[in-house]
């Protein structure tokens, strides 16, 4: 089993840059791909990025592509997401996951963890 907690969020304003953290304890990090979902005010939740194993492989949804980056550092057993140029429209609770598997997907029911979430708003 794994845990995961999100760290990073806030508010800023549109054009600015957050980045996010997610601090994983538990089994070994490395054996499981990860993923970055959001879910904003009066929507269901969406796929955002993922990464699997080794950081090798990413994927990103459409909206963020260009904006945002997702990485990884085994070593410190911690997921990234880089999100530059934000606009409100990214304004969301963000959730990190942990898969039980290596390789990365983008459908929230495979993922196997979930953090609690943090809070981004982007607003003048």
């Amino acid at each position: 089993q794994v845990q995961l907690v999100e760290s990073g969020g806030g508010l800023v304003q549109p054009g600015g840059s957050l980045r996010l953290s997610c601090a994983a304890s538990g089994r070994s990090f490395r054996s499981y791909a990860m993923g970055w979902f959001r879910q904003p005010p009066g929507k269901e939740r969406e796929f955002v990025a993922a990464i699997n194993w080794s950081g090798g492989s990413t994927y990103y949804a459409d909206s963020v592509k260009g904006r945002f980056t997702i990485s990884r550092d085994n070593a410190k057993n911690t997921l990234y997401l880089q999100m530059n140029s934000l606009k409100p429209e990214d304004t969301a609770v963000y959730y990190c996951a942990a898969r039980s598997d290596i390789m990365a997907v983008t459908t929230a029911g495979r993922y196997d963890y979930w953090g609690q979430g943090t809070q981004v708003t982007v607003s003048s």
